[in-house]
């Protein structure tokens, strides 16, 4: 699914809400003071930390279990930071730092964090819980028809379709549904549909829903009929009686004095199912494995050369190590052992100058896993050390070698995410759409990140948004790959830090959706989350 660079924020995949708890592991004076836990929030773009809240003060305990709740939108494809910080009084107690999606991968989407800062003195732990709110799984099915409509047509009657929008907090709308087409009627009947409350109204209930209601015509050129307003608590009332809205024409109203309306618009049904979220998999146990598979051949350049995408500067990363890194950072919080595969291909390997397609970076077969994000960028580096640039560029070999391993775990335990970083000159397209349509009906995403000045026609061509991939008459089964150009996303300003995090907003904010298409299609439920264990141990302190 390809992207054409750096969006708005979208609409978060849900809302989670945290619970915090605290625990004093040495005396405190008699009795204790009051506690406040006060959440900070870090903006991607300036990297500012702003107050988010604050939990109620609780007297009287060493172990403050707090009753008011934090409530954050998640975003999978971002890293949102986050710094918990006990006080008491004016008294700073501790802090700890972590990001929401370790949160959520957590053991029960919990975790415990040993808080620090003030010098010399232990400062307890901090527990924190997160929980989705239910009503950002729900999702609501409803049918409309409409009577009477403005006749729009010289030849014929009208071509109606539906247009919905909810309200945004500056008073602006942004689309989030649009009907299908009713050929030559003032009457039509629309299908049924569905769409996420989530999308409909951010699940603020009485938030105004829009919907508007156009002519349709070939040139795209649709005439305005008319709209009418709402809400999702509006429409629920629908699952218990039909409700009717006139459908106004403002600037007929304003100029006609006998203007009623345009028509009306009727709600036949409305009903709400609640399905299952990336959340609920990933508390229920699926682990995120995340493999790597970088290019190593001769058209990225000699890496000593400031030329080169492959350059190791002493000042900045190369686009590779941005890309690398800002993906990487982001999925590592959901896999538990932190441990990840990663491949060079298109390269001589020493001693002898064997052409690889698919050697394992840290230069060692029988385990080619590198511990944490860092280890795949020390076995990236070293690897420019030893390795020669050569060629082809060969995709399918490490496609198939990840394709292997999702092929043998079918029950949802595992789904596996291959970022490939190339420059973008493939030579065995051919084989490669095979490998991919042979991995679409597998627990399977690949990522595609192109670097430098190249064209790319190749890699759109695989990834299937306007064509599905297709090898010798079959279709993939899904769309899996992802494509985007590293350049798309370059902050002008020379900030590394937000290019990665525009990069990491788009190539990842598929990911969710494309885990529940292969889980809904073997009908696969998540598990259970784990029973809480009271007392977890303490993870390694944070800087």
């Amino acid at each position: 699914m390809s992207l054409g660079g750096a969006s708005e924020r979208s609409v978060p995949a849900t809302k989670i809400e945290i619970t915090v708890s605290c625990r004093r592991p040495h005396v405190l004076p008699s009795p204790p003071p009051p506690a406040v836990v006060v959440l900070y929030t870090q903006s991607r773009a300036s990297q500012e930390w702003r107050e988010f809240g604050r939990t109620e003060v609780i007297d009287n305990t060493l172990n403050p279990d707090f009753v008011r709740k934090f409530v954050l939108d998640y975003f999978f494809e971002e890293k949102q930071n986050l710094r918990p910080a006990w006080n008491s009084g004016l008294d700073f107690l501790g802090q700890a730092f972590l990001a929401l999606g370790e949160v959520i991968g957590g053991q029960g989407s919990r975790v415990e964090r040993t808080l620090t800062g003030v010098p010399g003195k232990k400062c307890g732990t901090i527990l924190l819980t997160a929980e989705e709110l239910s009503n950002c799984r729900d999702i609501a099915t409803m049918q409309l028809c409409a009577n009477k409509l403005d006749k729009k047509d010289f030849f014929g009657k009208s071509d109606p379709f539906l247009v919905f929008y909810r309200s945004n907090e500056d008073g602006t709308f942004t689309i989030c549904h649009k009907t299908e087409v009713v050929k030559n009627t003032l009457n039509p009947v629309w299908q049924p549909f569905s769409i996420p409350v989530r999308a409909l109204c951010n699940g603020d209930y009485d938030r105004t829903v829009k919907i508007d209601v156009y002519d349709w015509d070939r040139d795209g050129s649709h005439d305005f009929i008319g709209e009418f307003t709402t809400s999702y608590r509006e429409l629920s009332k629908a699952q218990n009686q039909f409700t009717v809205y006139e459908v106004l024409n403002p600037r007929k109203k304003c100029k006609k004095k006998k203007y009623v309306n345009s028509g009306t618009v009727t709600l036949l049904s409305f009903s709400v199912d609640s399905e299952f979220t990336f959340v609920d998999y990933i508390k229920g146990g699926t682990q995120l494995n995340f493999t790597v598979a970088i290019d190593f051949t001769a058209s990225n350049g000699n890496p000593l050369q400031p030329t080169s995408l492959h350059y190791m500067s002493p000042y900045q990363l190369s686009a590779y190590a941005m890309a690398l890194k800002a993906v990487g950072e982001i999925i590592q919080d959901y896999d538990s052992d932190k441990l990840f595969p990663a491949y060079g291909f298109g390269a001589k390997l020493p001693p002898e100058g064997r052409i690889s397609h698919q050697f394992p970076l840290n230069n060692n077969d029988e385990d080619p896993n590198c511990a944490g994000i860092e280890g795949v960028l020390e076995s990236y580096f070293q690897s420019l050390r030893t390795v020669q640039l050569y060629g082809p560029t060969y995709f399918a070999p490490v496609i198939n070698q990840v394709a292997r391993a999702a092929a043998k775990i079918s029950d949802g335990s595992q789904y596996y995410v291959l970022l490939i970083i190339t420059d973008g000159v493939i030579s065995d397209m051919t084989q490669t759409k095979e490998a991919i349509v042979s991995a679409s009906s597998l627990p399977m995403s690949i990522i595609i990140v192109g670097v430098g000045p190249a064209m790319f026609e190749a890699m759109e061509e695989l990834d299937g948004d306007d064509v599905r991939v297709s090898s010798r008459g079959r279709y993939a089964e899904r769309d899996i790959v992802q494509f985007v150009p590293f350049r798309d996303y370059v902050d002008r300003s020379g900030n590394q830090v937000l290019s990665m995090a525009r990069l990491a907003k788009d190539v990842l904010a598929e990911i969710p959706e494309q885990l529940l298409s292969y889980m809904r299609t073997r009908d696969i439920q998540p598990r259970p989350p784990p029973p809480a264990n009271p007392s977890p141990t303490p993870a390694p302190e944070q800087p």
